[in-house]
């Protein structure tokens, strides 16, 4: 086992905490207990005109720093700008106290939608990988990237960078919560279930929910006016089947402001499905994301919301009734677990089969 240590910038103070509680599950807690307790070595500090400086406060000389950060809506109510800025400072703090390697772990990369390239605006992403790996960074985690062609940012020689399947959490949620059993997937949800993409792009995503669970895919076809952000003009159903009297779940990667699942979920209404729920790793809810979710709760449109904590939202759970939130700390420790110990982690990546799964469960 590689010598290191977890550290967090200020964002991420709570979820780094859950993260080195499952580890003591993995590795034995006695033996490296001084490695990973180290969310007190950085310090964060203002200068009068508003300038950041982070310190490090102890030797970390020799050893794996893991830096947990995140520049989303946090538990320290940090502005975007502020934690990514303080990510900066934190990986040139541990680069300058001679860690021996250094990874980054954003559960949710902030400004992975800026990716695509175009002669005359930014690449938010780009900026955020080149600077880390300029700055030091040797290795970046991170789940559920909002696209493939965003690894291929980083030059693999200088920095790697793992984008691990968040998808898979939900699915194990929906079979321990929704399912349980083999013969409830077999005699119900194969019949009853369906999964809709939120557009054409989602169909991927929508497909790997379909087949993991054996049920109908919904695809919906948005039509976008791109000279206006977050913006959608029409909506069309696509479907082998009619979804009247089925459960929908609207699969995506993100929520952001809201937009395109309030009308896809006024459009789905009409076709009579027994309810209509959302299932997303990301749960942005920029404004007025939370405000169109409640409204769409109380019309009684929206069933169920289940999202994972890599973007904190469980505050909003009293907006939203229906709102479920999946942590993801667990799965972040058996990643660390992998790393450290120089494992494979090609068993996280592997596609999911409910069936398989639930054969799996100790019967009650």
């Amino acid at each position: 086992m590689s010598p290191f240590i977890v550290c967090a910038t200020r964002s991420m103070h709570g979820y780094a905490s859950q993260v080195i509680q499952h580890l003591s599950k993995y590795l034995s807690f006695s033996k490296i207990a001084d490695q990973i307790n180290g969310l007190d070595i950085l310090t964060t500090d203002r200068f009068a005109d508003g300038e950041l400086e982070v310190s490090v406060n102890t030797s970390i000389r020799g050893r794996v720093a893991i830096l947990f950060s995140s520049s989303a809506r946090n538990e320290a109510g940090i502005s975007v700008e502020e934690a990514k800025i303080e990510i900066y400072h934190a990986v040139d703090a541990l680069i300058r106290s001679q860690a021996r390697h250094l990874l980054i772990f954003e559960p949710f990369i902030s400004c992975s939608r800026s990716d695509r390239t175009s002669r005359r605006s930014s690449v938010g992403l780009w900026v955020h990988l080149k600077t880390l790996s300029s700055l030091g960074a040797r290795h970046i985690v991170t789940f559920q990237l909002h696209s493939d062609k965003s690894k291929t940012m980083l030059d693999p020689s200088i920095c790697a960078i793992d984008d691990i399947p968040a998808l898979t959490l939900l699915k194990k949620y929906l079979c321990d919560n929704y399912i349980k059993n083999i013969d409830t997937l077999e005699n119900e949800i194969k019949n009853n279930w369906a999964f809709c993409s939120v557009d054409a792009g989602g169909e991927k995503l929508a497909r790997d929910f379909a087949n993991s669970f054996g049920a109908p895919l919904v695809v919906a076809h948005k039509q976008r006016d791109y000279s206006k952000p977050n913006s959608v003009e029409s909506i069309n159903i696509l479907s082998a089947e009619p979804v009247e009297g089925k459960s929908l779940w609207i699969v995506d990667d993100m929520v952001d402001t809201g937009g395109s699942v309030e009308k896809l979920i006024r459009v789905l209404a009409e076709l009579k499905p027994k309810d209509i729920n959302i299932i997303a790793v990301h749960a942005l809810f920029s404004s007025p994301a939370v405000q169109k979710l409640e409204a769409l709760s109380k019309e009684g449109l929206l069933n169920r919301m289940i999202v994972t904590d890599t973007v904190c939202c469980s505050s909003y759970k009293q907006n939203i009734p229906g709102l479920e939130v999946v942590q993801s700390a667990e799965l972040a420790s058996q990643i660390i677990k992998a790393i450290v110990d120089n494992e494979s982690m090609s068993n996280l990546m592997l596609p999911f089969n409910a069936g398989e799964y639930l054969k799996g469960m100790p019967k009650n």
